[in-house]
C-alpha cells in the first residue's frame, strides 16, 4: 500500500487563511514542512480519504490524477474535510473522463444529505454514486475491505474513522477524533495494524475530547501496543496540526520522534510492502 499525505493541517490551514499570529508568521517565514494544507490522503492511486477545499491545489502540487480515484471515503461533513461542490466538476463539459468511471462516495448521514443537496442531477446520474455508511459497517470497495467506527469529534454528527485493508496490510485512519469511544476500542481489538494515523490537533495540550494532541497520541499508541493491535513494526503517524498548537514541524518531531511517532507533512509518502 502506498500512502500520500496531500494535506496535514486542521480546519484553518497553517498558516491559517486570515491569521497574523506568531505561529503562522513563523511557519510562513520558515516554510518547508511547516506549510500545511487541509488534511487528506490518497491510498495507492484509487482511494482518497476526504475532499477538502484544497483539493485542486493538491492535484496541481502533488501531480495527482484525480480521475483515477474510484473510491472516496468521507469521515464527516465539516467543510475542511468535505467540499462536495467540487464533485460537480466531474461531468461534461468540466471533465472529459477517458473511461467514464463512476466515483463512489462513502459517508455518514450528514455527508449523504449534503451530497443530495449539492450535487446536480447530471452529476448523480452520470458521475457520482453515493453510499451511506453507519458505524460498524464493513464493506468491500474494489480491492479494499473497510470498517467504519465511531469517532469522538462532534456531538451533533456521527463522525467516523476507518479501518482500511487490502487483504495483506491494514491501516487505521483515526481522525478527526479525540480519545476513541470504548465501543471503538472494542472493535479495534479485531485488527492488527501496519499503519496508524492519529489526530494531533491540540499539540502540547493534554485535551483529548474531540481532538487529541501529543499526549493523547502517545497514550493511544501505548494502548494499541498493550492490546496487541500494533507491534514494533507498526508505523504510527500524527497529523491534522493546528496553528493553535504552536509547535512547528521540527518542534513536533522533538516531542514525537523519540517515541517512534512520525510527524506528517504535506507530500509525505509511506510505502507498506506486501507481506
Amino acid at each position: 500500500m502506498r500512502i500520500l499525505f496531500l494535506g496535514t493541517a486542521a480546519s484553518e490551514g497553517w498558516p491559517a487563511v486570515f491569521c497574523q499570529c506568531q505561529n503562522c508568521e513563523r511557519a510562513r517565514r520558515i516554510g518547508g514542512k511547516n506549510i500545511r494544507t487541509r488534511s487528506s490522503i490518497i491510498i495507492n492511486s484509487d482511494l482518497k480519504v476526504n475532499l477538502p477545499p484544497d483539493t485542486y491545489y493538491h492535484k496541481i502540487f502533488h501531480n495527482v490524477d484525480l480521475a483515477k480515484i474510484d473510491f472516496l471515503l468521507i469521515t464527516h461533513s465539516h467543510q475542511d474535510h468535505f467540499y462536495p461542490e467540487e464533485l460537480n466538476m466531474r461531468v461534461e463539459p468540466f471533465a472529459k473522463l477517458k473511461n467514464g468511471k463512476v466515483l463512489t462516495v462513502y459517508g455518514n448521514e450528514k455527508v449523504h444529505e449534503k451530497l443530495l443537496n449539492v450535487l446536480t442531477k447530471r452529476t448523480l446520474e452520470n458521475s457520482v454514486r453515493i453510499r451511506r455508511v453507519e458505524p460498524f459497517d464493513s464493506f468491500r470497495m474494489g480491492p479494499y475491505i473497510v470498517t467504519s467506527l465511531p469517532a469522538d469529534h462532534d456531538k451533533n454528527e456521527q463522525c467516523l474513522i476507518y479501518v482500511i485493508s487490502d487483504g495483506e496490510r491494514t491501516i487505521l485512519y483515526g481522525h478527526d477524533s479525540g480519545w476513541f469511544p470504548q465501543e471503538t476500542w472494542d472493535k479495534l481489538a479485531d485488527f492488527k495494524f501496519d499503519l496508524v494515523i492519529f489526530d494531533c490537533t491540540n499539540g502540547p495540550s493534554p485535551e483529548i475530547r474531540y481532538h487529541m494532541g501529543i499526549e493523547g497520541v502517545l497514550r493511544a499508541k501505548e494502548k494499541m501496543v498493550e492490546m496487541g493491535l500494533a507491534s514494533n513494526d507498526t508505523i504510527f503517524i500524527a497529523t491534522h496540526f493546528s496553528h493553535n498548537g504552536g509547535l512547528l514541524h521540527e518542534e513536533l518531531e522533538e516531542k514525537l520522534k523519540p517515541k517512534n511517532v512520525h510527524v506528517a507533512y504535506d507530500e509525505m509518502r509511506i510505502d507498506i510492502p506486501p507481506q
